[in-house]
C-alpha cells in the first residue's frame, strides 16, 4: 500500500509544476551557522559534520598545507539545487578538480540553458505523471521537455564542435568546451552553472562513467548519425586524475555520497604505488558525507580506515579522516557555509585544467624512472 494516497487524477501538469522554483543555493558564510556548528553540533554525527569543517578549513585549506583537493559527486544534488555550493567553492579556489556522475553535469546544464525544476512532493502517482510528461527525481519535478530541449543543445554543440572534438579526448576536455560554449552563448551562464564556471576558472570536471548519462547518450547519438568524431578516452581520465594527485604537495578529498566518483579518485593512488611504482603514500585528508553504511561491503559505505589498506589513505592520518553519516543536501551547504566564512574560505586557483599535459609529462618521466 502507497504511504500516502497519490492525489486526485485530474492534476495537470501545470499543477504538478506549481511549486517554487528550484534555484541554485550560494553559501555566504554564515556566522549563525558556524557558531551553530561549533557550539551546537556536539555528538554523534553532527559532531562528524563539525570535525569535518574544521579538517577542511583549518588543515586542508592552510596555504602551508598546499593540498590539492578534489571534489567527487554522486546522487542528484543538482537537480536538488546543490550546484550553487560547487560553484562557490570553485569560485574560491577550495576545489581543484571535480569528479561527477555525468547526471549531475548534464541537470547542470537545465540552469544553464535557463530551463526551470520545481519543488513537488515524492507521493504523486508517476503513471500521470508520465501521462502529462512530467518528470520526477524523488521530490524534484520539471517538464519532459527540459530534457528534450537540453539534448537538442547538446546535439547542436557536438556537430559545432565536432573537428575541435575529434579523436580521443579526456572528460574534462569535453566538460571544459561544453563550458566555453555555454558562456558564449548564455552570457552570465556561468553564475547558475557548474559546468559554465569551471570551465572561466580552469578546474577539471571528470566523470567516471561517461557513456552513463544524457550527455553520453546525445555522444552516441552523433557517432551513429552523424559520423561524429568526438570520442571520450576513459585512459586519458585516469592518467590525467593520477597525474594531479602525483604533482599535489598534499592530497584531500570532499566525498559527497559515495559510488563511482568516490573509487574513481581514491584509485588514484594505488594507480601510482601498484601500476606505475610511484609511492606516492595515500591521501592526507579524506572527508565524506554519505547514508551508506560499511556493513554491506560496497566501496559507498567503505571507511577511510579500510582504505589504508589499498593505500589509498595514508596510514598515519587516520586523524585527519571523517565520515559523516548525513545526506549531503542536508551536510554539503552546511559544510560550505562554514568554509566560506572561515578565515582561509579563499585561496589562489591552481587552475590544474590548462596544467594537465605538464602534469602527465611528468608523470610519464616519473613512471619510467621506476622501471
Amino acid at each position: 500500500m502507497p504511504h500516502r494516497n497519490p492525489g486526485s487524477p485530474r492534476h495537470t501538469a501545470a499543477s504538478y509544476l506549481s511549486g517554487r522554483q528550484i534555484r541554485y543555493y550560494r553559501p555566504t558564510g554564515s556566522a549563525d551557522v558556524r557558531r551553530l556548528i561549533d557550539e551546537g553540533f556536539q555528538a554523534f554525527n553532527a559532531a562528524r559534520l563539525s570535525e569535518a569543517c574544521h579538517i577542511f578549513s583549518d588543515k586542508m585549506l592552510l596555504p602551508e598545507s598546499d593540498t590539492t583537493i578534489g571534489l567527487t559527486v554522486a546522487g542528484a544534488l543538482t537537480p536538488a539545487g546543490l550546484g550553487g555550493c560547487m560553484i562557490e567553492l570553485i569560485e574560491r579556489g577550495l576545489v581543484d578538480f571535480v569528479i561527477s556522475t555525468g547526471a549531475n553535469l548534464y541537470h547542470d546544464l537545465h540552469y544553464a540553458l535557463n530551463f526551470s525544476l520545481h519543488r513537488g512532493t515524492p507521493f504523486l502517482d508517476d503513471r500521470d505523471l508520465f501521462d502529462k510528461g512530467v518528470i520526477r527525481i524523488y521530490d524534484v519535478l520539471f517538464p519532459a521537455d527540459v530534457l528534450l530541449e537540453t539534448d537538442s543543445y547538446i546535439r547542436d554543440f557536438l556537430v559545432r564542435e565536432d573537428e575541435a572534438l575529434s579523436g580521443p579526448l579526456s572528460s574534462a576536455d569535453l566538460h571544459y568546451r561544453l563550458g566555453l560554449d555555454l558562456m558564449a552563448r548564455f552570457p552570465g551562464c556561468e553564475e547558475h552553472s557548474v559546468v559554465a564556471r569551471a570551465a572561466k576558472c580552469g578546474v577539471p570536471i571528470y566523470t567516471s562513467s561517461p557513456g552513463d548519462s544524457s550527455i553520453g547518450m546525445n555522444v552516441a547519438y552523433h557517432e551513429l548519425m552523424n559520423g561524429g568524431r568526438t570520442v571520450i578516452d576513459p585512459n586519458r581520465d585516469v592518467n590525467e586524475v593520477c597525474a594531479i594527485i602525483l604533482a599535489g604537495k598534499k592530497n584531500g578529498c570532499v566525498i559527497l555520497g559515495g559510488g563511482s566518483p568516490k573509487n574513481f579518485y581514491l584509485q588514484g593512488q594505488p594507480t601510482l604505488w601498484e601500476v606505475y611504482g610511484i609511492p606516492k603514500g595515500g591521501n592526507d585528508y579524506f572527508i565524506q558525507f554519505t547514508t551508506d553504511q560499511v556493513v554491506w561491503g560496497g566501496l559507498s559505505g567503505a571507511t577511510p580506515s579500510e582504505a589504508v589498506s589499498w593505500g589509498k589513505v595514508n596510514p598515519g592520518v587516520l586523524p585527519d579522516t571523517v565520515v559523516s553519516y548525513c545526506d549531503s543536501t542536508i551536510a554539503f551547504p552546511l559544510f560550505c557555509e562554514y568554509a566560506v566564512g572561515s578565515p582561509t574560505g579563499r585561496r589562489p586557483r591552481k587552475e590544474l585544467l590548462h596544467k594537465r599535459a605538464d602534469l602527465v609529462a611528468d608523470l610519464l618521466r616519473q613512471a619510467r624512472e621506476k622501471r
